[in-house]
């Protein structure tokens, strides 16, 4: 699919956006990205701003973290899309049946709905075509085109909130090879500037975050709240010499992928937060997944703390039914799989007991179910237990997922927890 000859102005301020090059066997399309930026400025192109922006985590058809790149640029808009597509037909891997790319470039704003429906919900790629056509843009799409939803939600997208992240690509020699990255260093360069920074390391479990494990150009990348803080972290970092790095403007870690919901409504595949009462008590299942129900307005849906997420699954375990809380998640397979918890308010937790004889001092015993209780010694019975308040060690606020297991659009509580006010579910 393509669209050209339009009388463009030969230096135009232009959005390139670009999606859906990688595979699971390599190549990665932030580096693509990167090395694109690097052509655009050396052909005199000014690039203002290059972006990382994640979609829809529960998209099928993704390869990894379901990303998109987009590059804010000055210059001539034909040259670009020329570029865009060469370097797409030179390092796409075209050879993966689910890597189908897409370029969109264009030089007037594309509806911020499209990018907000993109990472929130799902489209189709003629809703992208009919959006690309109608804005006159440039576009192509490789085999099926899908990669055209993704770069068009680049090229759209209007981020109400950011963040940063550094990624460091590898040398082609030495991919194949083991990462060289010293592990001290990222822990030191966590510890000097979280929480300015974040998922560098995952310091409860001992995990190095931010090294990838797949056959990709990424030799390590730092995220946080800006391109400083990030750049100030990456000089701490002790590595293999890389062949280039870029700094990214990010949805990541912003919560843009959450919507409002409620236990009766909710649809596959979107992430939701969602408030209500937990009513029943927390089970652990096969494998170390934990589980319990959440109602509100006669409806309930099971909520999943799965084994990865680690120390997360014994605050779920804390949880009494009776306690308000708002969980944030997606919602797949009837269940919404937990990202983080907030607990508004906790129940009293009741032990019933046998009560005391008055006269004995001595606890009686049970004298048959629905009977009451029965003193042993004098014979004396009390109808109704003794209640026993008990110290609940879960306290109210916000809890979530350890870092290796966060997903990317996650905003980590270092950064605040979700406004519930905003989406209309309280305080």
């Amino acid at each position: 699919m393509d669209i050209a000859g339009q009388d463009i102005n030969s230096s135009a301020y232009m959005r390139i956006g670009i999606d859906d090059t990688d595979s699971p066997a390599g190549m990665c399309t932030t580096y693509l990205g990167a090395l694109l930026a690097g052509r655009l400025s050396d052909s005199g192109m000014t690039v203002r701003e290059t972006y990382l922006i994640r979609l829809n985590p529960n998209v099928i058809h993704k390869t990894r973290g379901n990303a998109a790149i987009c590059i804010d640029v000055i210059g001539d808009i034909s040259m670009a899309f020329s570029m865009a597509c060469d370097i797409v037909e030179e390092l796409a891997d075209f050879s993966c049946e689910e890597t189908n790319p897409g370029v969109v470039v264009s030089d007037r704003a594309l509806p911020a709905e499209f990018y907000k429906r993109a990472v929130t919900d799902f489209c189709e790629i003629s809703e992208a075509v009919t959006l690309l056509e109608e804005s006159e843009a440039l576009f192509r799409g490789y085999k099926n085109g899908r990669g055209l939803i993704g770069a068009a939600a680049a090229v759209s997208s209007v981020l109400e909130d950011s963040t940063a992240e550094i990624l460091v690509y590898r040398r082609p020699d030495c991919r194949g090879y083991p990462r060289m990255v010293d592990r001290k260093s990222l822990f030191l360069a966590d510890g000097e500037t979280y929480p300015h920074t974040w998922d560098t390391v995952d310091r409860e479990n001992n995990i190095v975050v931010c090294v990838p494990h797949t056959p990709d150009p990424v030799l390590f990348g730092i995220r946080g709240t800006s391109g400083e803080w990030v750049l100030r972290a990456r000089r701490m970092v002790i590595s293999e010499a890389p062949e280039r790095e870029q700094i990214f403007t990010t949805n990541q870690g912003t919560d843009a992928h959450l919507i409002a919901g409620s236990p009766g409504a909710l649809e596959p595949g979107r992430s939701y937060l969602v408030r209500g009462t937990v009513s029943t008590t927390p089970m652990t299942r096969s494998g170390g997944h934990v589980s319990f129900y959440l109602s509100e307005g006669g409806f309930s849906v099971r909520c999943m703390a799965y084994e990865p997420t680690k120390g997360f699954r014994d605050i779920i375990r804390m949880l009494t039914a009776g306690d308000e809380v708002v969980v944030a998640g997606s919602y797949k397979g009837g269940s919404i799989n937990l990202e983080k918890i907030g607990v508004m308010s906790i129940v009293p937790r009741i032990e019933q007991k046998a009560p005391f004889c008055s006269s004995c001092r001595k606890r009686m015993t049970s004298a048959g179910k629905g009977k009451g209780y029965k003193c042993r010694i004098c014979g004396a019975r009390e109808q109704d237990p003794e209640r026993v308040y008990l110290a609940r060690e879960l306290k109210p606020g916000w809890y979530e997922v350890a870092p290796s297991a966060r997903r990317h659009l996650a905003k980590p509580l270092c950064r605040g927890h979700p406004d519930l006010a905003k989406y209309g579910i309280g305080d």
